[in-house]
């Protein structure tokens, strides 16, 4: 799938007010400072899209993006780290499982993971919680660019090892990606086009 128009939508904290369109939606999230507005801005082919910063926790709300103008494409806040308050946190936290567990039109969630790093709780923890409530998710492995192919296949084992620890029948689909090298766009780009022909030939997604 090649993506032509990716045009900005709505911004809001409250899941009643996000789109009234019936079509499928993409939910990216991830921890702070994971890379995710670089690989929006890389998937879109427009680098000023979603809003990067060093500064983590710059997204503070639901952001919709019209995609191709059949599918949207839903930047979420990042969770853990932000140099938000106490308060500003337990309300991120309120609208995203709002989010998830009310918007009928998510057919698929993207955790954001950073290969660099071996196994972090907060992730295992965020993807138990999405797997306990049924939420339909896949995994994008983001900046593989920065460390070798040895490293990056360890972490992921890693990753499924924790993930097996904690009663995970399988390994949830993943995705290796690097915004600076485009690594992984077509095959994930390619994979969204796949899961929109099913929604769209069903009907039923929602």
């Amino acid at each position: 799938m090649k993506i032509n128009t990716a045009e900005f939508i709505i911004s809001n904290s409250d899941v009643s007010k996000c789109p009234k369109d019936i079509l499928p939606e993409y939910a990216f999230i991830g921890r702070s400072n994971v890379g995710k507005s670089s690989l929006i801005n890389m998937l879109t082919n427009n680098k000023n899209l979603a809003k990067t910063s060093g500064k983590p926790g710059k997204t503070q709300l639901i952001n919709h993006f019209l995609i191709n103008n059949n599918w949207f494409l839903v930047d979420l806040p990042g969770y853990g780290f932000a140099k938000v308050s106490k308060k500003t946190k337990s309300i991120f936290q309120q609208f995203i499982t709002d989010y998830f567990e009310k918007r009928q039109q998510l057919v698929c969630a993207f955790v954001l993971i950073d290969i660099r790093h071996e196994a972090q709780a907060i992730d295992i923890e965020f993807m138990n919680y999405m797997g306990e409530s049924e939420i339909p998710f896949c995994i994008i492995f983001t900046k593989a660019d920065k460390i070798s192919k040895t490293k990056i296949d360890s972490h992921i084992a890693a990753y499924r090892k924790q993930m097996f620890a904690n009663n995970w029948e399988e390994m949830p689909l993943y995705f290796v990606t690097s915004s600076t090298e485009t690594i992984g766009k077509e095959t994930l780009l390619n994979y969204i086009d796949e899961v929109n022909q099913e929604v769209f030939k069903n009907n039923s997604g929602f």
